[in-house]
């Protein structure tokens, strides 16, 4: 009996220690990844204001549908079955925030496209995750730059390409 005892107050004193831990990690977490492009600031936001123009660069995107709002193009359905999109929620001067809809989870994503000269540009893109305290969630998080990371980078290099490689596309 003293030994089951021993193992219960063990194991709940070790789930408290993991629990205390987890409260120091922060419940909002930014991934981003950034790029300099070779192109002016409206060819670019171009392809990031319009989701029918994500076909071109979006990771996944070349065979995803459209995601209607009112009978206007609003976003993507990435995959259906497992009801995922992504929509664009709002559009400001040199930034294009998204929802990333998932059915049990929201991310806000989005692109800032920010200039460097006339015909150069950077563009960062950022997946804000907001967590609940639960310790699994937080210790998780851990592993959301290696899930999420090389999509942004696969996705901006992408654009990049598309953009500083094809000059017809460019005049």
């Amino acid at each position: 009996m003293r030994i089951v005892r021993l193992i219960v107050i063990s194991i709940v004193f070790l789930l408290l220690i993991v629990t205390i831990i987890s409260l120091f990690i922060p419940s909002h977490i930014r991934i981003s990844k950034a790029v300099q492009i070779n192109s002016s600031r409206r060819l670019v936001s171009e392809q990031i204001n319009d989701p029918v123009k994500w076909k071109n660069w979006y990771p996944g995107a070349d065979s995803a549908r459209f995601f209607y709002e009112a009978g206007i193009i609003k976003g993507l359905i990435l995959n259906e079955t497992k009801r995922q999109y992504i929509i664009i929620t709002e559009k400001k001067d040199g930034e294009v925030i998204a929802a990333y809809t998932m059915p049990n989870r929201k991310i806000v994503t989005g692109w800032q496209v920010l200039p460097i000269d006339s015909n150069s540009v950077t563009v960062q893109w950022y997946m804000d995750f907001h967590l609940h305290w639960y310790p699994w969630e937080k210790f998780s998080s851990f592993m959301f730059e290696r899930i999420y990371g090389p999509q942004l980078e696969k996705g901006l290099n992408s654009l990049k390409a598309l953009l500083e490689n094809n000059h017809s596309f460019n005049k």
